[in-house]
């Protein structure tokens, strides 16, 4: 029988995010494509250094242990078969248990995201994290950053992921208004519709299947825990709070901080990924947390 995706939490992840590629990228856009694959070839048998979201991809897997299959984790790259090998053998070296791949070449990737029923893409491409956007998968384009310690031999007990509102849960309805006619004017408005849902942001659909995930274990522990980290304060919290009871979805924590910086925030939660749609958020993070920009807005 062919294998069904559709009842799984599908990460699709670039090598770039998934390992430091940095150098191998700096050859490509400097020197093309022909002198990429020869130093790739040339190198395959040398291990890659772990990449930013390589912790959570490895926590994820264990989400499969015990006989269960909740997660699937499937490398999307733009290499071609003849420069994947250096991938799959480090890969195979830290023990991961990705078995699927879409390989393309240089091509678009986001044609390619529904057909694996993709929940989440990873990468460190903003042109295909875009693409991604666009086709309505919940995408982040991850944020590395030298300063950030990659610990390769903590297990993650937890997995814990953190989510602005406004443009990544939510839609940027309510953002635009504030951009556009100030703060007094965005308060107004949310008072007057606290009572109706906010409309769907590109991340909604992936914390209602993270949500089914954690209703299939005990509330404690739960594999995962999720924190909603705004700059939304009182009273616009109200109606963040009446859309996630109305999506019948679970937050574990919820802050909302009116301003203040969220860095220090997302470090005492521990967070293992921070998504946002401002770098104004995803660089002072980055230095502290793993995180990942979501560049909401369509071209």
């Amino acid at each position: 029988m062919p294998l069904i995706l559709d009842d799984k939490l599908v990460v699709g992840i670039s090598s770039r995010a998934l390992f430091d590629l940095e150098e191998e990228n700096r050859i490509y856009e400097t020197e093309g494509l022909e002198a990429y694959s020869a130093y790739q070839r040339e190198h395959e048998n040398d291990i890659l250094k772990p990449g930013t979201a390589f912790p959570l991809i490895r926590a994820l897997h264990r989400l499969n242990a015990e006989g269960q299959y909740l997660t699937e984790i499937i490398v999307m790259s733009k290499n071609s078969t003849d420069t994947s090998l250096r991938i799959f053998n480090s890969i195979e070296h830290y023990g991961l248990n990705i078995s699927r791949a879409a390989l393309v070449s240089g091509a678009t990737i986001s044609p390619y995201l529904n057909a694996f029923r993709t929940d989440l893409f990873l990468s460190a491409n903003e042109s295909d994290v875009q693409e991604a956007i666009n086709a309505n998968i919940a995408a982040g384009l991850i944020c590395s950053n030298a300063n950030l310690p990659i610990d390769t031999e903590k297990e993650i007990e937890q997995i814990r992921i953190a989510f602005d509102g406004d443009a990544v849960l939510f839609s940027d309805e309510a953002e635009r208004i504030y951009q556009t006619d100030g703060l007094e004017a965005f308060a107004r408005h949310e008072h007057e519709n606290a009572r109706k849902p906010l409309p769907e942001g590109p991340f909604a659909k992936l914390l209602k299947t993270i949500s089914l995930i954690q209703n299939s274990f005990p509330t404690e522990p739960a594999p995962i825990r999720t924190a909603l980290v705004t700059a939304r304060n009182a009273p616009s919290h109200e109606r963040v709070i009446r859309t996630l009871r109305a999506w019948d979805v679970r937050i574990d924590e919820a802050f909302f901080l009116g301003g203040i910086p969220k860095s220090e925030i997302l470090k005492a939660f521990g967070a293992d990924i921070f998504f946002d749609d401002q770098t104004l958020h995803t660089d002072p993070a980055s230095v502290l947390v793993p995180a990942a920009r979501v560049p909401y807005r369509q071209n």
